[in-house]
């Protein structure tokens, strides 16, 4: 009985440390190439040592030729990593929703610059309402889609109430068969849902997770990378004390190739 039990008990954990994975794939040489390049600003490098760049890039899953988009670019820092690791056949959209287009910021000039400094020629900046549905000869375009401590923010009042789930819906159209949709943000406490996302800019995964199979996709796989129980998830994500070191999720859904 004794040795069922224990049988049972290491099943149990296999599978629940397979759930949640604690590292990506290794970063290949030309995640590394891309993330040594000499071109990336200082203000990109800088942020390394928090964001990781070659462990997230290796978990999007993005790989040369592909096409993929960059939701809500802010400086362009993903961008300018996908951008060599594309290649000259790759494409990398900026995309900034049209809702926060008049931010004081200027977010589609930020993603304009991109794409006019001569290494990452292959950045294209576009801006359209969030929930906007592509027109047929979009469906099924991109590679992967991905977005970086700003889906919690689609859901607050300066959005002007545009329709997350129809943003989703759109995402779900231009992604390939087999596709990927990569989410990172800044964890909410478990069950607070939406509650936090504008007052301390943060979410519940769960409420990600069923917001977006709600749209079709499929959880591919979720990591522990950026996780931090040192974060109890009471403070805002800009407060000194947890700035950069807050409890972060990482979500990778799949397109069904059918």
């Amino acid at each position: 009985m004794k040795s069922t039990l224990l049988a049972v008990a290491i099943a149990a954990a296999v599978l629940s440390a397979a759930a949640v994975s604690a590292a990506p794939p290794p970063a290949s040489p030309a995640i590394a190439a891309a993330v040594a390049d000499s071109h990336r600003p200082s203000k990109d490098t800088e942020q390394d040592a928090v964001r990781r760049p070659a462990d997230l890039v290796a978990f999007s899953k993005v790989k040369a030729g592909e096409t993929v988009m960059d939701v809500w670019p802010g400086g362009g820092y993903w961008s300018r990593l996908f951008s060599p690791i594309v290649g000259a056949k790759g494409h990398v959209y900026a995309y900034v929703p049209s809702e926060i287009a008049e931010f004081k910021s200027d977010p589609v000039a930020l993603a304009k610059a991109i794409s006019s400094e001569p290494t990452y020629s292959n950045v294209k900046a576009i801006s359209d309402p969030l929930a906007q549905q592509p027109p047929p000869d979009m469906f099924n375009k991109f590679d992967v889609v991905w977005t970086f401590e700003n889906y919690h923010d689609l859901h607050d009042s300066f959005m002007k109430g545009a329709s997350v789930d129809g943003f989703n819906q759109a995402i779900f159209k231009l992604l390939k068969p087999g596709g990927y949709y990569v989410i990172v943000d800044h964890a909410a406490a478990k069950g607070q849902g939406l509650k936090n996302t504008e007052d301390l800019h943060r979410i519940d995964p769960a409420t990600v997770k069923a917001e977006v199979e709600k749209a079709g996709f499929v959880l591919d796989d979720e990591s522990s990378l950026l996780a931090s129980q040192a974060d109890d998830h009471s403070l805002k994500v800009f407060d000194p004390a947890v700035k950069g070191k807050t409890d972060r999720f990482m979500l990778r859904f799949r397109k069904p190739a059918k």
